[in-house]
């Protein structure tokens, strides 16, 4: 098999890993891909995952990798935040949620760090669309900030959260209340709710 018959078979998917490609064609040669990855055809994103090299020029390839190497994870943190707008800077490092164990990977689409939460906070994210086809999850901004606070304790002063820089007219105008207390409540953690009714209380103002 040369490279533009495996680029027709596995270009659609995006980002796949060899036990697909073994699963596919079980007599497929593996030292192809290390081949294709010296030439540049092809660029490892981690052990056993490989995208086609000139996807990182798509909009929204890093997002899409993120949740696809590993999984299951959806895009949150400061990397929901900044996509939404509510924070002011440009974040470079994608930080996912997962139930798997904590940990990160850098490769030529960016850096991505994934932070572990019980199975049962695993919740509150939506799936995206990308315009060249293919998806991947993102967290509602309402449960980027409760993972946010969950996982740093340390925003639990008025000064601490002000130094987020959250928008203040998002957070006045946008910013779903109810949704955001009930996915407190579904985390079960009076420390918890302290910290997102000292955020509601920092920053908004009715």
């Amino acid at each position: 098999m040369n490279y533009l018959q495996f680029r027709e078979q596995w270009r659609g998917l995006g980002c796949f890993n060899i036990y697909q490609v073994r699963a596919w064609r079980a007599d497929f040669d593996h030292t192809n891909i290390s081949r294709w990855v010296k030439r540049g055809y092809l660029s490892r994103l981690r052990q056993d995952w490989y995208a086609f090299s000139d996807m990182v020029s798509q909009p929204d390839a890093a997002r899409y990798v993120a949740s696809t190497i590993y999984s299951p994870s959806y895009i949150s943190l400061h990397a929901a935040l900044a996509y939404y707008g509510i924070i002011p800077e440009a974040v470079t490092k994608i930080t996912s949620i997962t139930t798997k164990r904590t940990t990160s990977y850098s490769n030529v689409f960016g850096e991505f760090s994934y932070q572990t939460v019980k199975p049962e906070l695993f919740f509150g994210y939506t799936q995206m669309s990308m315009p060249a086809g293919g998806s991947y999850l993102m967290a509602l901004p309402e449960k980027a900030m409760v993972d946010l606070l969950y996982l740093y304790p340390q925003y639990d002063t008025e000064e601490a959260l002000l130094d987020l820089r959250f928008d203040e007219d998002w957070m006045q105008e946008e910013l779903n209340v109810e949704r955001l207390l009930d996915f407190v409540s579904r985390c079960d953690s009076k420390s918890l709710q302290k910290r997102v009714d000292l955020l509601i209380n920092t920053y908004r103002h009715d």
